[in-house]
């Protein structure tokens, strides 16, 4: 009978293998969208430089973040709750996206996020489990 994985792995391994994952997608986005962005605002050279690299910086950090959130709180879940059903998914997702919107300090946005993220969680561990 074979183990499942995250039966396995302790979650701070998945937590640091998510974060690396994301945080580098999020970096290569920050690399394909700031020199746009840069230019929309008028800026050239060394200002645009500074730019990018405060935009790649920040959405490799708040990939990361929310990766971390998210892979930390599901692993968690399921340990605390022995069961792996999407509930973990949906009480991750809505932490995780809450984290990401607390910046703002704007309720609205923050439980917005919070459930477009955990239905989007929710969507793909749905999609992965019928695969």
């Amino acid at each position: 009978m074979e183990e499942e994985f995250t039966a396995v792995v302790p979650c701070s391994s998945l937590a640091v293998d998510s974060v690396l994952r994301f945080a580098t997608a999020g970096v290569f986005w920050g690399f394909c969208s700031a020199p746009y962005d840069a230019r929309k605002r008028g800026l050239t050279g060394i200002a645009q430089a500074s730019f990018v690299a405060k935009s790649v910086g920040k959405f490799g950090f708040q990939s990361g973040l929310v990766a971390g959130v998210f892979a930390t709180t599901r692993c968690g879940l399921q340990k605390y709750r022995k069961r792996n059903d999407p509930l973990n998914t949906l009480i991750a997702g809505a932490v995780a996206g809450a984290a990401v919107a607390a910046q703002t300090r704007n309720w609205n946005n923050i439980i917005g996020v919070a459930c477009l993220v955990s239905a989007f969680s929710v969507a793909a561990d749905h999609i992965s489990r019928a695969n």
